[in-house]
């Protein structure tokens, strides 16, 4: 009787570490999957603020774009950014603040910082409440560039494409910049219109706007 009793103490307490080892193996299954997916969705919240932080990183001071393509590449991801990104007002600011280190003197003189920021900020919530989005913004080569020079200064010319969604459709449209190369060499964005609006023969064109149409 007392080898008997002593066989299912034995059995007993081998059920019970496998039982133990089971729970402790089953426990850190679900605490590795919760732990992998706070991580994505952490990574995934990241890679999107990163979007607009990472725009942001870039110092103009030490590291402003070389050309007239390169100018409105960056003026472009900036624009991806306010337009299609989820941004704070904290952000858009940022971001305006940004923008403005390519702006020509003119151009700033033309928009106050603090009215420029406002109008900004609504121009990307009616932009948003519409249900926009910027698709796609076509820069040509750096071989398309139109320059000229006028009242000594050398200017540059591009037309650019830009392809926005709205209301289940994509729209384009073409606007032309003008920029302005200042007393540092570094090309400074003058202006801009739609395309239709401007005519190539004029060797002169205000101050430009201050968002994406």
């Amino acid at each position: 009787m007392k080898k008997t009793d002593a066989k299912n103490n034995t059995v007993t307490k081998k059920t019970t570490i496998i039982v133990i080892v089971f729970i402790v193996v089953i426990v850190g299954i679900v605490c590795l999957y919760a732990y992998l997916s706070t991580k994505q969705r952490n990574a995934m919240a990241d890679a999107a603020l990163s979007k607009v932080q990472l725009t942001l990183s870039r110092d103009l001071e030490k590291d402003y774009p070389p050309t007239v393509k390169q100018v409105l590449t960056y003026f472009s991801e900036l624009q991806r950014c306010l337009y299609n990104e989820d941004c704070t007002d904290e952000e858009i600011e940022q971001l305006g603040i940004q923008t403005r280190l390519l702006y020509d003197k003119e151009l700033l003189d033309n928009n106050e910082v603090t009215a420029y920021l406002m109008r900004l900020k609504e121009e990307v919530g009616a932009f948003r409440e519409a249900g926009s989005r910027i698709y796609r913004i076509s820069i040509p080569a750096s071989n398309n560039v139109d320059t000229f020079k006028q009242d000594g200064y050398e200017f540059a010319r591009l037309k650019c494409a830009y392809y926005i969604t709205e209301k289940g459709r994509t729209v384009s449209q073409d606007v032309i910049y003008l920029l302005r190369r200042d007393e540092n060499r570094q090309w400074k964005i003058y202006g801009w219109d739609r395309a239709q609006n401007v005519n190539m023969g004029m060797e002169s064109q205000e101050g430009g706007q201050s968002g994406a149409e």
